[in-house]
């Protein structure tokens, strides 16, 4: 369907663009297309005088009436190209135009011509945002000066008829003083719909936000409060205005307030807390007043015109109710986590202990029977005691690495920095575990690398980490497989290497490296033994000298575990390692919990 609007479709689009968000600039585009329209009407109009005055000789009339209708012509093509600015410029030159025509036309229409000229630069101001506002200015020089050139000159007059030119020239400046006046209006008009609009756009924004939105005066007060106050404080908004809101905040709360209030009032900066608000239940029967927890953000209105260096705030109140009871809740879950891991770490230490003594008098009798100083023992029974024995230190390494872990986790176990040299400890660490390789006919290599500066550190702990990690490789080798020993220096840390051609771990499994009782193949069908313990000890002490524990493994390929351990030592050195606990003991709270409070308040 063709479009027939006088401003063409791109016109027809702007306004259906504009209107939804811009209804100020669609008033100023109008006044633009309008002063074009009137301008064609008002020179079609007065054609025919012109044209008769043509013919009787006279042809100011006839040139004035034709550049009006070329210049509005002009200017609405502009303005159903969509180049507005252009069109508004054709206005503006249409006038100044005019002015100067009737200038030079009669030394009586001086004035009356640079009235008109004059309107062209007030239109440019009204309707336009371009530089077009200071060029029309500068344009009026040379106008003026022409007009005033002409009459000192006394260029004689081009009509006959004075009254006819005095007309027209009176008809020129009505009907300009008409168009500026008609874009004032819109302008006007433009400025009250737009601040009508963003008072419409903030009420709404104000009554339908979730938080509720109070104003308080300098004094405090409450001036405003929105829709969402009322089912916050569960009562009419009128009864929250004036001092409605410090009657509700808890008293143990008023001074946080009272002194953020004045914070933000006082223009310094915004300020958020978190408050007690009474709630009030229409439908409940019980005297007792419940409270409710709030973030309340208090920002400043900046105005010049604040007296005395204060300034109207905007309260922001949102219900944190849940979050503080979802913090309580988390806060005793927590809690009673640690207190679980704390018992399982003292059952732990304790049932170690209890374990170890009577351990160590089974190892050390069988150890006497096989070594016969009780006398020499059957076939059959020294198989019985050797058994026993085995069994025996494989329990003690267990309790062992029970009590280890447990003193870890409870933050007891201490490591004395001293210096020693790294490669020292590979060999020895190395023959421990010799017996066991050979067992599963894994090859054992090291590569040590030469000049490694002096490390301070545990050595006692360094061996225990190096031996778990050579035995964990070892178990986990096929027979006739390879573990790899290295260790370097790698920046500020000395880097010691376990690698293994065995079983390999998959992503996941490879994420829980580190984590107590851990154990790739878990059930009662495992081909492994072991508990789990090993790599979790070496992360605990590994951690305790600051170093870092990593690993790289893939299914059938092998594993690689690196520790990278600080060549200053914990603690930058410091001979003792001061040890933290892993669990917090729980402080003496300075203040009532959440839960307390609440009861208290009720």
């Amino acid at each position: 369907m063709r479009n027939f609007s006088l401003f063409g479709a791109k016109w027809g689009n702007t306004l259906a663009s504009l209107d939804t968000g811009s209804f100020p600039e669609v008033m100023r585009l109008q006044a633009i297309g309008n002063t074009a329209r009137i301008f064609i009407v008002v020179a079609l109009v007065g054609m025919f005088p012109a044209v008769y005055g043509l013919v009787s000789g006279s042809g100011v009339a006839f040139i004035l009436a034709a550049s009006v209708l070329a210049g509005g012509l002009i200017a609405l093509s502009m303005v159903r190209a969509g180049r507005y600015d252009a069109a508004a410029a054709a206005n503006v030159t249409v006038l100044m135009a005019s002015g100067l025509v009737l200038s030079v036309a009669d030394r009586a229409l001086v004035d009356a011509g640079l009235a008109v000229a004059l309107l062209g630069p007030i239109l440019a101001v009204l309707t336009t945002k371009t530089r077009l506002r200071v060029v029309s200015w500068i344009m009026l020089a040379p106008i003026l000066m022409i007009s005033i050139s002409a009459s000192l000159l006394g260029l004689p007059r081009v009509m006959d008829s004075a009254l006819a030119l005095q007309i027209a020239g009176m008809l020129a400046f009505v009907v300009s003083c008409g168009i500026v006046t008609y874009s004032a209006h819109c302008v006007s008009q433009r400025a009250d719909s737009q601040e009508k609009a963003q008072m419409n756009a903030y009420r709404h924004l104000v009554e339908h936000v979730q938080d509720a939105v109070l104003r308080f005066g300098t004094d405090g007060i409450v001036l405003l409060a929105s829709r969402a106050s009322e089912s916050l404080f569960g009562c009419p908004r009128y009864q929250i205005s004036g001092r409605g809101l410090g009657e509700r905040l808890h008293v143990l709360d008023r001074p946080v307030f009272l002194t953020a209030f004045a914070d933000a009032s006082e223009g310094r900066r915004s300020r958020t807390i978190e408050a007690r608000v009474r709630q009030e239940d229409p439908r409940s029967n019980s005297n007792v007043p419940r409270f409710v927890w709030c973030e309340i953000q208090l920002s400043p209105i900046l105005e010049e015109e604040a007296k005395a260096g204060r300034h109207d705030v905007i309260g922001l109140l949102r219900d944190i109710t849940a979050r503080k009871d979802a913090e309580v809740t988390m806060s005793e879950a927590r809690r009673a986590a640690e207190d679980a891991s704390q018992a399982k770490s003292r059952f732990l230490a304790t049932i170690g202990h209890e374990l170890r003594t009577p351990l160590n008098a089974v190892v050390g009798f069988s150890e006497m029977m096989t070594s016969g100083i009780g006398g020499e023992l059957s076939p059959s029974h020294m198989e019985y005691a050797t058994l026993i024995k085995q069994s025996g230190r494989h329990l003690l390494d267990v309790v062992g690495m029970l009590l280890d872990m447990s003193r870890i986790e409870a933050g007891k176990f201490e490591i004395h920095a001293e210096p020693l040299v790294p490669a020292e400890i590979v060999p020895a660490c190395v023959s421990m575990v010799d017996t066991m390789a050979q067992e599963r006919r894994v090859s054992l290599r090291t590569d040590v690398e030469q000049g490694l500066p002096t490390l301070h550190a545990d050595e006692r702990v360094c061996r225990q980490i190096l031996i778990n990690l050579l035995s964990n490789a070892i178990k986990f080798s096929h027979e006739g497989g390879d573990v790899a020993v290295s260790v370097k220096r790698q920046g500020q840390s000395i880097n010691i290497s376990v690698r293994d051609n065995g079983i390999g771990m998959a992503p996941a499994a490879l994420a829980r490296i580190g984590e107590p009782f851990f154990q790739v193949q878990d059930g009662l069908n495992r081909t492994y033994e072991g508990t789990g313990l090993g790599l979790s000890i070496v992360k605990g002490m590994v951690e305790l000298h600051g170093g870092t524990l990593r690993a790289m493994s893939e299914i059938g390929a092998g594993t690689t575990i690196t520790v990278l351990l600080p060549i200053a030592g914990p603690n930058g050195g410091l001979e003792t390692a001061e040890v933290l606990p892993l669990h917090r003991e729980p402080q003496a709270a300075s203040t009532l919990s959440w839960p307390s409070e609440k009861r208290k308040a009720q």
